[in-house]
């Protein structure tokens, strides 16, 4: 998750507000391209009159001779291949840059003439900032169609004054021939049809030989798509064991909904909108806040993250007496996050163009570029600072949550060495890193608002956002949290009414002051804020909403959530949670996918989001479910069988859910394996 809904979302609400005011240049372009006829219609007159030079390669030559004679003669191929072209889009004036034509009209075209096989090449023409489809014989390139375009403006009289820029895009132009895959490609299908393979056979083995379900093979557990989809879709009543916070579920649930929702605005931008002006008024609004404001979702994953470490590790320390493996932890850490991700990258990378296509999607993957480059850097989790632009976008928080992770075993070892001491120095580190970035936003003069977010090229998301100190606060203030809980495990707190009020009030009051307090200043006539205002709000955010979190938490544990911990509490949320990590590697790839396979233009609103969210949601879940039956299942399985088997000390480690199955035991977490990824994890014992 880019928040590039922080950046690249905002950067592009600049553009648009850029084009907002309808100057008299933009009614003067406006008048020279409405009196031009559809486009369609000046190439067809043209070519019915145009003479070819020899100087044309000779097969293209052939084959727009070949559509010549067609189009003199009515020939349906050869007017499905100009009735397929865009033409100079309706909307101008509301921002509609695009006419995408008929995509799938022009690829379908393959007639034989003789010894000719023409087919339809689809390829946009770029007219200063629009993009127009058009159709032309494959053989042609764009070079050799350019003379043609260009001679048939020149012909218009209103377009010969208006400075008018015009080039076919040869990296736009696709056929109905699709590219023969290559040798990645081919080991990422095989890799895919292997797990699913075995993951076939060890659930018919499953079902067919294994009558007992408590003495089914390790490995068969692993595989078995009956036996993880058991564990992944069972539900179990609240309070079924008192040991577990069943809020987590329901926060990790909400704040996941909250991403994806918040990155669904993202692809919009790219997208053929009817109407982009409109994004300039509905950044305006107090719902865009939600969205423009997403990244505290992320921040309440990294509280859940450091809360889980701290808790479990604490109470298998305290078992094993103090000890600590770092180096066991980082493995099982690994093996649960790394082949995920890996196999993410060669799905993104390779995939993409398989399962779909259309206009808008000639390029495949957005970061192809970024993830052949560095691809290894993804795979080391420190593409948050070696590199600008990122394979796997939202792999930035994966990266940063495994940097704290990896500097966790110190933290660990300090509270238990030195207790309350060692809370009040990790206290004084979140004051510190807090006034770091105080500082850095300051000296630099960094600014988030969407009126000054195109300003600096992206330094400031790097800077203010993907940096892992930024969010070290909330994860460190989850760590502290999750040390008093530690402490306090099996107490219960008898708080007066109006404690519990105050603290409902006042955690409330500091989430929606996080969301809505630059709301005001938001709105494009508003005065600016000076730079000390911004750094106040940005630094003292990261704190307040944090706390907020851990108030939520901790005020459902001790029974004073009310309504609040029956919604976050039900059980229907658990095959979500179980889920989540899945649908967060692989959901922005269905949004990708869906957003550039679109054959019209779209219309952005509020509701049309909501109807995308939905959909892109529902084919998230599935993709989920199945890659997550293929490969984290299985793999997950056999990190649970890399662990020590038999040794007391280990067996007896707290884990994040009770529960008599294979996917519930791998998710035991030993002092060796602890799980600090919040959208990992399941449940967690008080």
């Amino acid at each position: 998750m880019v928040n590039v809904i922080s950046f690249l979302l905002l950067s592009g609400l600049v553009a648009f507000s850029a084009s907002e005011s309808v100057d008299s240049d933009v009614l003067k372009r406006y008048g020279y391209l409405r009196h031009l006829r559809p486009l369609r219609m000046e190439f067809t007159e043209y070519f019915q009159n145009v003479s070819l030079s020899s100087n044309d390669d000779e097969l293209c030559l052939k084959e727009l001779g070949a559509l010549i004679n067609g189009l003199s003669s009515s020939e349906y191929w050869a007017l499905k291949m100009m009735d397929s072209w865009g033409s100079i889009p309706s909307g101008l004036l509301t921002e509609n840059m695009f006419d995408l034509g008929n995509f799938d009209e022009c690829l379908s075209i393959n007639e034989v003439i003789g010894s000719q096989n023409i087919r339809g090449k689809y390829c946009f023409l770029i007219a200063n900032n629009l993009r127009i489809a058009t159709c032309f014989p494959a053989s042609c390139t764009s070079t050799q169609i350019e003379p043609f375009v260009k001679e048939v403006f020149s012909r218009v009289p209103y377009l010969n004054s208006a400075n008018i820029t015009m080039k076919i895009s040869e990296t736009s132009c696709q056929t109905s021939e699709r590219e023969p895959w290559d040798g990645l490609t081919i080991v990422t299908i095989a890799i895919l049809s292997v797990m699913a393979v075995l993951v076939t056979l060890f659930t018919i083995y499953d079902y067919f030989l294994c009558k007992d379900q408590n003495t089914i093979p390790a490995v068969v557990k692993a595989f078995s798509a009956r036996a993880n989809s058991r564990t992944l879709f069972r539900i179990v009543p609240s309070k079924s064991n008192p040991n577990i916070i069943e809020c987590l579920h329901g926060i990790r649930c909400i704040t996941l909904i909250w991403v994806i929702f918040s990155h669904e605005f993202l692809f919009a931008l790219s997208s053929p909108n009817l109407n982009n002006a409109n994004l300039h008024t509905w950044a305006a609004e107090p719902f865009a806040s939600f969205v423009l404001h997403g990244y505290f979702s992320v921040d309440t994953f990294f509280v859940l993250g450091g809360l889980l470490v701290s808790m479990i590790a604490l109470r298998s320390m305290e078992k094993s007496g103090g000890k600590l493996n770092p180096l066991l932890m980082y493995l099982h850490r690994m093996l649960r996050i790394w082949p995920v991700v890996a196999m993410a990258i060669l799905i993104y990378l390779r995939m993409m163009p398989v399962v779909s296509g259309g206009p808008m999607f000639k390029s495949g993957y957005h970061a192809k570029e970024s993830c052949e480059r560095g691809w290894f850097v993804t795979l080391l989790f420190i593409q948050n600072y070696a590199v600008l632009h990122i394979c796997l976008d939202h792999t930035w928080y994966l990266a940063v949550d495994m940097q704290l992770f990896i500097i966790s075993p110190i933290l660990l070892t300090a509270l238990y060495k030195w207790g309350k001491k060692a809370a009040a120095g990790i206290a004084v580190l979140v004051v510190l890193l807090s006034g770091c970035l105080f500082a850095t936003q300051m000296v630099n003069k960094y600014s988030l608002l969407i009126r000054n977010s195109g300003e600096d090229g992206g330094v400031p998301n790097k800077k203010l956002y993907l940096a892992t100190h930024v969010h070290a606060a909330p994860w460190l203030i989850g760590f502290l949290f999750g040390y008093f809980l530690h402490l306090n495990r099996g107490k219960k707190f008898h708080i007066s009414r109006l404690v519990a009020w105050s603290g409902w009030i006042l955690s409330l009051a500091m989430l929606f002051t996080s969301i809505f307090a630059l709301y005001p200043a938001g709105k494009w006539s508003a005065p600016p804020l000076s730079t000390l205002e911004e750094s106040l709000y940005y630094t003292l955010t990261r704190v307040a909403w944090p706390l907020a979190i851990c108030w939520i938490i901790f005020a459902c544990m001790q029974g004073y959530g009310g309504p609040a911990n029956s919604f976050l509490s039900s059980p229907l949320w658990q095959p979500l949670s179980r889920l989540s990590y899945s649908m967060y590697i692989w959901h922005m790839f269905v949004q990708e996918v869906n957003s550039r396979s679109v054959r019209t233009n779209t219309y952005f609103s509020n509701y049309s989001m909501m109807k995308h969210f939905w959909h892109d949601f529902g084919f998230t879940a599935l993709m989920a479910y199945l890659l997550y039956l293929i490969i984290e299942a299985p793999l997950g399985g056999f990190d649970s069988l890399l662990r020590p088997q038999g040794n007391p000390a280990a067996t007896d480690q707290p884990k994040l859910v009770c529960h008599d199955n294979n996917l519930e035991t791998r998710r035991s977490e030993e002092v060796n394996g602890t799980d600090s990824v919040p959208i990992i994890a399941s449940d967690v014992k008080k």
